[in-house]
């Protein structure tokens, strides 16, 4: 079953503590979303083997 980002979103939220501020929820979101994208990404072959970013990365 693949979930719809506001019930996402409600599975992070209801996950934090009481306590939790506006920017840890924010943060929360904002870390699951980019986890969700990368996985997209990897799923969909849009990756770059560990050589080849260490090679961009030291070019420049």
């Amino acid at each position: 079953m693949v979930l719809t980002a506001k019930e996402t979103a409600k599975q992070v939220i209801d996950r934090l503590p009481e306590q939790a501020t506006w920017d840890d929820i924010l943060y929360e979101l904002y870390v699951k979303q980019k986890i969700e994208a990368g996985l997209a990404a990897a799923a969909e072959g849009k990756t770059v083997v560990h050589e080849d970013a260490k090679r961009r990365l030291l070019e420049g």
